[in-house]
């Protein structure tokens, strides 16, 4: 993979994507940050940088797919822009979209896109938490006909443990993800200039998240000015 791409993707991740604060996730779990990653793969040059990555991804990992997807809407800018880097590679991988349910009105589908059944896919996504939204697509994928070759988010967060969840939809296929949270998380630190100091293991004092810091008291990033 393109060292130099990734580094510039994981700079625009951790400039306008990642936030400290308070937050309630899609899942339902309190955070206290939050990676809105279509905020990089929207932008002019994280798109293309978002397609290039993830079409390295794909020739380290010995996939040729056919096409692409995942379940709209974080998956759609990733699936444009790898679409339009490989046709520019002269390899060219299709699109397609998984709606979160099917079609009430014209052909009633729930893949729109690419529509090839048996085809090779790769299942992509931007942000795994629970991993519910990519085991929607491993899901509906296999559902119309495609074979999967391997599934890949932008960012995985860890600490909901959707990973497990996620391998054994996918398997035999194997999960990979560009970057972990803590890798764009240290990386923002970095950027902003907020002071770390190191933390025993222990909770947040205030609230009971995983403390981050403890000069002088045990505190999460959020608490912790």
């Amino acid at each position: 993979m393109d060292q130099s791409s990734r580094e510039q993707l994981l700079h625009l991740l951790a400039q306008n994507s990642f936030r400290l604060g308070d937050f309630t996730l899609s899942s339902g779990i309190k955070s206290d940050y939050y990676i809105d990653c279509r905020t990089t793969t929207l932008h002019a040059h994280g798109a293309e940088l978002t397609g290039r990555v993830f079409f390295d991804l794909f020739r380290a990992q010995g996939w040729s797919p056919d096409a692409l997807g995942g379940l709209t809407m974080g998956a759609d800018p990733i699936v444009v822009a790898v679409a339009v880097i490989s046709s520019q590679a002269g390899k060219p991988v299709h699109g397609f979209l998984v709606r979160k349910a099917e079609k009430a009105h014209g052909m009633g589908r729930r893949i729109e896109g690419f529509q090839e059944k048996g085809a090779k896919v790769v299942i992509v996504d931007d942000v795994c938490t629970t991993g519910t939204s990519t085991i929607q697509a491993i899901e509906a994928a296999r559902e119309f006909g495609f074979k999967i070759l391997g599934v890949a988010c932008l960012v995985e967060r860890e600490e909901a443990a959707g990973r497990p969840a996620v391998e054994k939809a996918a398997a035999p296929a194997p999960f990979i993800s560009i970057f972990r949270a803590n890798e764009v998380k240290a990386a923002h630190v970095k950027l902003k200039g907020v002071p770390q100091t190191f933390a025993y293991s222990g909770g947040c004092e205030v609230c009971g998240r995983p403390a981050t810091s403890n000069g002088p008291r045990l505190r999460c990033d959020a608490h912790r000015a």
